[in-house]
């Protein structure tokens, strides 16, 4: 894997690593939310959610629009292409070979 497509993958790995970050994931597959319907959802403070909204933004997950005094989130779905071409490359590429005979 080269450095280039390395960032990319690396940073969505990390922005799924968190259970709240996957249940906002969850909560966004069908339909864009305000931040404070999530945040209720959740079970946590306002604060907190912001934290994994910007770290899930970072990673181009998802996507924010602002209406009135209101942030509204959305999934990036283009993201998520990057990841099935990821592991796309495992099933066309990656021969599962026999292991080698471990020397005594």
């Amino acid at each position: 894997m080269t450095t280039t497509t390395q960032s990319p993958v690396l940073s969505l790995f990390q922005a799924f690593a968190d259970p709240y970050r996957v249940q906002v994931v969850e909560l966004l597959r069908d339909q864009e939310l305000c931040a404070c319907d999530i945040a209720q959802h959740l079970g946590i403070s306002a604060s907190k959610l912001s934290f994994h909204l910007k770290t899930l933004k970072e990673a181009g997950i998802v996507q924010g629009r602002q209406e009135g005094r209101w942030i509204y989130y959305r999934l990036n779905l283009q993201q998520f292409l990057v990841l099935e071409q990821y592991f796309s490359e495992f099933r066309r590429n990656s021969p599962v070979l026999p292991a080698r005979n471990c020397p005594d």
